[in-house]
């Protein structure tokens, strides 16, 4: 198939689109590069593979672009609540506004495979306990505009939405500041991490088992269409004090303390079933030890110390 990813440079689009090229579709990344990476050039010489320098944001460039696709993958977002909050415009125009625009364009017979984020339950029931059909209490910009964009498509006849856990692991576009990959660079280069509300729990997945979802949502899209899915990983419903914990295994002098006072400024905390796609034969194949012990090697070359002398 004709796959269009936009924001396929990026920490999950770097690693998926390799494997939809190792699967034998054609696929054309638009991306803005906004971070300077270099994430694809490994795939560069691949005569299936085209990239479009270029803005979600502009009609003139989506259009073409969305029009030549048999699928679509819209990765191209300001993700996370941080980001989001210090550029409120950026985020709203490139996560809920190109969106729309991208909606207006397609056909009913186009297929769309979209991410977006379990974050959107903000807390569970009385037990922290969420699936696909809890309410949605969205904390940031970053969720509601997902929750909007969402809602939007599921009007789409050939659609799947899929709700991310928070992922995990190394890519050619990392990043650093995800949850799993923040504490385990700190257990590595500075040793010890302070807990603000350390019971706050939360889902994890790899980000090599993100890209399976979607080549899964691929190859079982008629039987899954028009439907959402959380995607993450079962045996990692877990609070940050037992990721530390699980951290602790693989770098024993890690120290992590709670702290008495203060607030954790992202206040998500719940426990995601993820037996919906599950029950479409979809399986993790990462562990979160898996990840940790991937991200420790990945963190022996990789420094974030632009303005540092050691």
């Amino acid at each position: 198939m004709k796959i269009l990813v936009t924001g396929g440079a990026g920490y999950i689009g770097s690693v998926l689109v390799p494997e939809l090229l190792a699967a034998g579709h054609e696929v054309t990344v638009v991306d803005n590069f906004m971070y300077r990476q270099a994430s694809l050039n490994h795939v560069c010489a691949d005569p299936n593979f085209k990239l479009v320098r270029g803005d979600v944001r502009i009609e003139a460039v989506m259009k073409p672009l969305i029009a030549a696709a048999d699928v679509i993958i819209p990765l191209a977002a300001y993700v996370g609540a941080p980001l989001c909050a210090r550029d409120p415009i950026g985020a709203t125009t490139t996560n809920h506004d190109a969106i729309e625009m991208m909606m207006q364009h397609v056909s009913p017979e186009q297929r769309i495979l979209m991410p977006t984020t379990n974050s959107a339950y903000g807390t569970g029931d009385e037990k922290n306990y969420c699936d696909e059909n809890s309410p949605l209490r969205p904390i940031s910009l970053y969720a509601i505009e997902k929750v909007k964009v969402e809602q939007r498509l599921m009007e789409h006849p050939n659609a799947i939405s899929f709700r991310l856990a928070t992922v995990f692991g190394m890519s050619p576009r990392m990043r650093i500041d995800l949850l799993v990959n923040d504490f385990t660079y700190r257990a590595v280069n500075d040793r010890f991490i302070v807990l603000f509300e350390a019971h706050f729990k939360r889902n994890y997945i790899h980000v090599r088992d993100v890209c399976r979802a979607f080549l899964h949502g691929l190859a079982n899209f008629e039987a899954m269409r028009n439907q959402i899915y959380n995607v993450g990983l079962s045996s990692a419903n877990i609070s940050k004090l037992e990721l530390c914990q699980r951290i602790a295994q693989q770098v024993p002098d890690f120290t992590f303390l709670e702290a008495p006072l203060g607030k954790d400024p992202d206040q998500r905390n719940y426990v995601v079933s993820n037996a919906k796609i599950e029950a479409t034969g979809y399986r993790t194949a990462y562990r979160l030890e898996d990840g940790i012990r991937e991200l420790i090697k990945g963190f022996t070359m990789l420094r974030n110390n632009s303005y540092g002398n050691v």
